[in-house]
């Protein structure tokens, strides 16, 4: 991975305002003003200004009437079409691996999932959940797949923090997590597909409960 240090300067700002995205610093709503995330980045307005472009260009971000670049919000019926979609692509990423992925990339899929079951809930476990989901999907050895899932995650990172922050959610992660291993391990692509497509499910109801709980849109994969 490039260090952001060795980055041009928009570029940078991109992939910061991207982790404030995903962390909920930033959250659905949230006014991009270019004088304080300049100062907040220790940067120029103008690699700000390239930056908050970028995030347009993704979807992330929009331009309201007298507020202008905001973090886009979802609203229930986007965030159903969203998970759908999800399961349909991570499924068959599932199906796929089941197939392509090497022993030793099934190993690492499962020591992720013994890290992740043994991490304590907060950044590290989101972290390792998805490293989890990209090795999987990487497995899948499609590159169109791979294209299509990297545009929608992006579009997930408006939703701020997984659904991993509730501990009983991620207790059931880890074992849906399982069932997909196993199916994999067995070289089962039928079986590998339901079971992702029942992970995607649970984290959909996971944060649809959140979402009425707070009355509004909250967070990323599960």
């Amino acid at each position: 991975m490039v260090d952001d240090s060795d980055l041009p300067q928009g570029q940078s700002a991109y992939r910061r305002l991207l982790d404030d995205i995903r962390s909920g610093t930033l959250a659905p709503g949230a006014r991009l003003r270019e004088t304080e995330l300049a100062e907040r980045l220790g940067i120029s307005r103008t690699p700000v200004r390239e930056a908050i472009r970028q995030l347009e260009t993704d979807g992330l971000v929009v331009h309201l009437p007298r507020q202008g670049a905001t973090i886009r919000s979802l609203d229930h019926a986007e965030v159903v079409e969203l998970y759908e979609m999800r399961a349909v692509l991570e499924g068959t990423a599932a199906r796929l691996a089941a197939r392509a992925a090497s022993d030793i990339e099934l190993a690492e899929l499962a020591a992720l999932n013994l890290e992740l079951e043994q991490a304590p809930v907060g950044a590290s476990a989101r972290e390792l959940n998805r490293v989890f989901h990209r090795t999987l999907i990487d497995a899948a050895r499609n590159r169109f797949l791979i294209k299509a899932m990297s545009a929608l995650q992006k579009t997930l990172l408006i939703l701020g923090p997984t659904t991993l922050a509730d501990p009983e959610r991620a207790v059931s992660a880890v074992a849906e997590h399982a069932a997909v291993l196993g199916a994999l391990r067995a070289r089962d692509g039928v079986g590998a597909e339901a079971a992702m497509r029942a992970h995607v499910e649970a984290a959909l109801s996971a944060r649809i409960r959140g979402m009425r709980g707070r009355e509004l849109p909250m967070e990323d994969e599960a």
